[in-house]
């Protein structure tokens, strides 16, 4: 059995207390039996100093974007386009929108979310979606823009059913993260019930959003684990076949091997 973190964030760990390098954050995974980490950029920037960081590797994948919520720093679209034939990308993103922290800039994230999804459709890379606040226009342009081109996740999942619905008819997979263990909301216990299992992925989003039993500490790729056996336990399946589908389900969507993973 192994698991793989579909969602985090390796350059925002903390190296001075916590970890010695990136080379003991996945030590620990392994001991979990995470066996691959999808590492999530929120700026360019962000993305060639996890890249460097990172290293070369066999149980790190890549995605690249721009989080709704860093359009105030430098951008450049045409650098986003180049990064996105980079073979070391499986995915585009985080990108979406966050009306939570701020609606003054709306426009801009829309046009920014827009601009990922056009991208993500040309060369055929899935998106990696954040939504806060703003499902309804997450949704009208995922629409809009076809998006079913590409496909994509919706991460760190906590909309309803009906939302989810949506999702589900143009392709879109759905994640979970540490989430589910705080204690879940009608509405999130029902989509939870409703999402077939061929389109479940699991995620930690760490450093963010720790599970039980490590709520309100820093999250690391190795808790994964905690995440997968509260989902199955949700869905009244084993923890192995849980693995068993998380793991072909992230195959699928970004375009890995199976056998590449060990």
């Amino acid at each position: 059995m192994f698991l793989i973190d579909s969602h985090c964030h390796l350059d925002k760990l903390n190296y001075e207390t916590l970890h010695k390098d990136v080379t003991d954050v996945l030590d620990k995974a392994q001991v979990k039996n995470v066996a691959l980490v999808l590492t999530v950029a929120t700026t360019l920037m962000d993305f060639y100093k996890i890249k460097k960081i990172v290293g070369c590797r066999d149980d790190v994948l890549f995605s690249c974007g721009i989080h709704p919520l860093n359009l105030d720093n430098c951008y450049d679209i045409m650098e986003l386009r180049r990064l996105s034939c980079d073979q070391n990308v499986v995915a585009l993103g985080e990108t979406g929108l966050d009306y939570y922290h701020s609606t003054n800039n709306k426009d801009k994230q829309k046009k920014m979310f827009r601009e990922h999804v056009r991208i993500a459709c040309e060369h055929n890379k899935p998106l990696i979606v954040h939504t806060r606040h703003a499902c309804q226009d997450t949704l009208n342009i995922l629409y809009e823009e076809q998006a079913s081109k590409c496909g994509g996740v919706v991460h760190c999942y906590s909309e309803d059913k009906n939302a989810m619905k949506l999702l589900l008819d143009i392709g879109f997979y759905i994640s979970f993260s540490g989430i589910i263990t705080f204690g879940l909301s009608e509405s999130l216990q029902e989509a939870i019930q409703y999402v077939p299992l061929d389109s479940m992925l699991i995620e930690t989003d760490a450093p963010y959003l720790s599970p039980v039993p490590y709520r309100g500490q820093e999250n690391q790729p190795a808790y994964v684990y905690y995440i997968a056996k509260h989902l199955a336990k949700l869905k009244n399946i084993t923890l192995e076949y849980l693995s068993d589908i998380t793991t072909n389900n992230f195959c699928r969507l970004f375009n890995v091997k199976k056998n590449f993973i060990s």
